[in-house]
């Protein structure tokens, strides 16, 4: 089991940057891929970046150049520094861990990123 915690949203005016933490707990050490996706209201869920063990990172083409994901597994944490955000970023975003051979994959509770412009 993986237990995932987000931190680091709130209301940012267009232009600004936020950055989130997701920190895991559990059995860890079996986390391959870590993400971060979004949801906005009535849309779908979407990713948004992950980054696997070997620090190879995949973007959305929404946030490429803008958004910058990070993992540090000494800390079992992984971040998104997001730059230059715009109201189309305003959504709920979850932390996502696959786990394991299977890929197994756990989630976050979420955490509301508001742009204003």
């Amino acid at each position: 089991q993986v237990h995932l915690v987000e931190s680091g949203g709130g209301l940012m005016q267009a232009g600004g940057s936020l950055r989130l933490s997701c920190l895991a707990s559990g059995s860890t050490d079996s986390i391959n891929v870590m993400g971060w996706y979004r949801q906005a209201p009535g849309s779908q869920r979407e990713l948004v970046a992950n980054i696997n063990r070997g620090d190879i990172p995949n973007y959305a083409d929404s946030v490429k150049g803008r958004f910058t994901i990070s993992r540090d597994n000494a800390k079992n944490t992984v971040y998104l520094q997001m730059n230059n955000l715009q109201p189309e970023d305003t959504a709920v975003y979850y932390c996502n861990a696959q786990y394991g051979i299977t890929l197994y994959e756990f989630w976050g509770q979420g955490t509301q990123v508001t742009v204003s412009s």
